[in-house]
């Protein structure tokens, strides 16, 4: 069971307490489900409880103890239990959850993690005439479109070397949209407004070039100060960038050799310790783009690519057999968690405006 299948099965239970009389509230349109905090346990928790409480005129403990039974019902969840004031802390099935998650990375390739269909928002991200900011509100937009927002980008000033070099754009330039707002509903503008790039550091920047100039614009936080340093393009395990693009070439050039091989990947059971560390990252892959959009942080997404990364490189070079071996249904599992991690890292860094080269 992925995180959306979750999710979906959490708001199934809503629906169910809601039918049973159990619950008078209005079922939300969306239950965030993240791995568990302090004081949690399972694999995934939600605070759907705390969000109904009110509406529902209960303690969140209360309505967190009408939706347990029905989330204990469902296909691939084996315990929840409930801890603080009303978390609902869920464990899934393991085998189960591994062949879900990596089968649905496989389906949806680099857009997994994308929400199906728009959710209705429309977004103008208005950025001022400052490097960073244009590429931060570039990348944001395409976060917010990922999630079904329609979206457009202004900025009060643009300079053509940000697109030759940078590869970024914007749909406008001034103090308002060249072109008349879109139809309802009505369009929220936000400012995009990080950390700017000292003007003195800009040359600099742009020097990098496209892929590593961008990362380092997009990997700080908002609010830290971008390094433009040449540390960017040194192929070393010091330099983050370098790790999440060598993490993505030997995905890729592990499914090559798997068919050199003879063999194809096949989701299913795996073991414990590393494969379970990633698989866990690449899970939380769509609850950080849905919140590096809804943040506007490119940073989230960027930092998230490099525990992914981090994940993979230990489990890599377990993936295809050795020696004598012959090919077995673990290895083929393990390709196929292999393949997934391509996937994302692929994904993620086309969201970034940066390129995944398969081979480095």
């Amino acid at each position: 069971m992925t995180p959306v299948e979750l999710s979906r099965t959490v708001l199934h239970a809503v629906r169910r307490a809601v039918d049973a009389g159990e619950l008078s509230v209005a079922v939300p349109t969306r239950a965030v489900v993240a791995p568990p905090g302090p004081g949690g346990c399972g694999d995934y928790a939600t605070g759907i409880a705390l969000q109904l409480a009110r509406p529902a005129g209960q303690p969140p403990r209360r309505v967190a103890e009408v939706l347990r039974p029905h989330l204990l019902g469902a296909e691939g969840i084996t315990d929840v239990v409930l801890t603080g004031p009303g978390f609902i802390n869920i464990r899934l099935d393991g085998a189960a959850s591994a062949v879900g998650v990596v089968g649905e990375v496989l389906r949806r390739g680099e857009r997994y993690g994308y929400a199906e269909g728009s959710d209705g928002r429309v977004v103008r991200l208005h950025c001022p005439h400052e490097l960073r900011a244009v590429v931060v509100g570039e990348v944001a937009a395409r976060l917010l479109r990922s999630q079904g927002a329609r979206v457009r980008v202004s900025a009060e000033g643009f300079e053509p070397a940000w697109a030759s070099v940078l590869g970024v754009g914007v749909d406008a330039v001034g103090d308002a949209p060249a072109e008349p707002p879109v139809e309802p509903p009505v369009e929220l503008t936000l400012d995009v407004r990080p950390v700017p790039v000292p003007a003195s550091a800009s040359r600099e920047l742009l020097a990098l070039g496209r892929d590593a100039g961008r990362w380092a614009l997009l990997h700080p936080a908002a609010h830290d100060l971008p390094r433009t340093g040449e540390e960017h393009l040194v192929q070393r395990e010091s330099n983050p960038l370098f790790r999440v693009r060598y993490a993505h070439a030997r995905a890729r050039a592990a499914a090559r050799n798997a068919a050199d091989l003879g063999f194809t990947a096949a989701p299913g059971p795996l073991g414990a310790g590393a494969e379970q560390e990633l698989l866990a990252a690449l899970a939380d892959h769509p609850r950080v783009l849905a919140a590096a959009a809804d943040h506007r942080a490119p940073d989230r997404l960027a930092r998230h690519l490099v525990t992914v990364a981090d994940a993979a490189l230990p489990f890599l070079p377990t993936v295809l057999p050795r020696g004598g071996e012959k090919p077995s249904a673990a290895h083929r599992a393990r390709l196929a968690l292999a393949e997934a991690v391509g996937a994302v890292l692929a994904g993620g860094l086309a969201l970034l405006g940066i390129d995944a080269p398969d081979h480095l």
